[in-house]
Formats: structure tokens, C-alpha cells, sequence
């Protein structure tokens, strides 16, 4: 795209000034509405790390509790990590990290809500890889194979964009 693509009103990238320079989205005409999203991420490892994390038997102590507030912590500090993420008034984050013999390993949700002019889709995000990544730390002893998989956006509510479910 050239220089004076950027300046043509038939080209509309939020992100990107008329020099097609990165910007931070201007939502200050929007309205303060209450936004929820929901992300989820999975983490993979052996049978065995798996049964000693469950006993809690993990060299580091409590990993599932360290990496459930990591994911708590990420959330809040989501826009100091993602250039153009505004800062936000975070009213609710929940992070659950439920065991699933399965796989084997744990299935981690974050849910993060505001009422604010723009979503949480980020920091639900940003909650559960850093919770996903605090988990391998706090396991690395037992195993360094330990994989993180699947992150993706679960469910959103609100915004102009409307409400947004995943199909399975």
C-alpha cells in the first residue's frame, strides 16, 4: 500500500494513521458499555506430571494457584504488554485451570469484564497464556515437553461488533 492509499477515505484500518503509522484507536465518542470475554488455552503433558501436579508433589509448590493468579495479574497488565490495547477498568477476572485427565494436563478459561468503551477480548486472552506459560514454569522440573495449545477466544458480549460465540 502506498503513502497515498493511506490518505484515500475508501481505505479504513483503525489501527493505522493517514501516513499508515500505527495508532491507538480513538474511543473516546463511544459509550461505556459492559463487555465480557471468555478465552481458553490447553496445556499438554505427561500422564506422570500430570498425577504429580494432581498430588501436589510439583518441585515449585502450588502450581496450579501460581499460574491461576499469574493469569489474574497478566490481565490487568494487558495493555503495558500489547501496544495498542487501552488500559482498562478490569470489574471482574476469573481464571480457572480444571484438570483433564484426557489430554493429559489442564484446560484453562478466563473470564474478564468491564464496563468500559472498548472489549477484554485481549486481556481474557493475555490471562490465560501467561497462566498457560506460569503453569510449564512451575512444572519445567518434571517435564520440559509440557505443550500449550489451542488459545483462542471463546465467547465476547458487547460492543459494536455484537456478541460472539465460537462454534465447537
Amino acid at each position: 500500500m502506498t503513502q497515498d492509499n493511506f490518505s484515500d477515505n475508501s481505505v479504513n484500518l483503525t489501527h493505522l494513521d493517514r501516513q499508515g503509522r500505527s495508532q491507538m484507536v480513538d474511543v473516546s465518542d463511544k459509550a461505556a458499555t459492559i463487555r465480557q470475554a471468555v478465552a481458553t488455552a490447553n496445556v499438554r503433558m505427561l500422564g506422570e506430571t500430570f498425577a504429580a501436579i494432581e498430588a501436589g508433589n510439583a518441585p515449585k509448590g502450588d502450581v496450579l494457584g501460581t499460574a491461576r493468579l499469574a493469569g489474574i495479574m497478566a490481565a490487568k497488565q494487558t495493555s503495558a504488554l500489547i501496544p495498542l490495547c487501552h488500559p482498562l477498568p478490569l470489574q471482574k477476572i476469573e481464571v480457572q485451570i480444571v484438570p483433564d485427565p484426557q489430554l493429559p494436563g489442564y484446560q484453562i478459561y478466563a473470564t474478564v469484564k468491564t464496563k468500559a468503551e472498548t472489549g477484554v477480548e485481549m486481556e481474557a486472552l493475555t490471562a490465560v497464556s501467561v497462566a498457560a506459560l506460569t503453569l510449564y514454569d512451575m512444572a519445567k522440573a518434571l517435564e520440559k515437553s509440557i505443550q500449550i495449545e489451542s488459545i483462542r477466544l471463546v465467547s465476547k458480549m458487547g460492543g459494536k461488533s455484537g456478541d460472539y460465540l465460537t462454534q465447537k
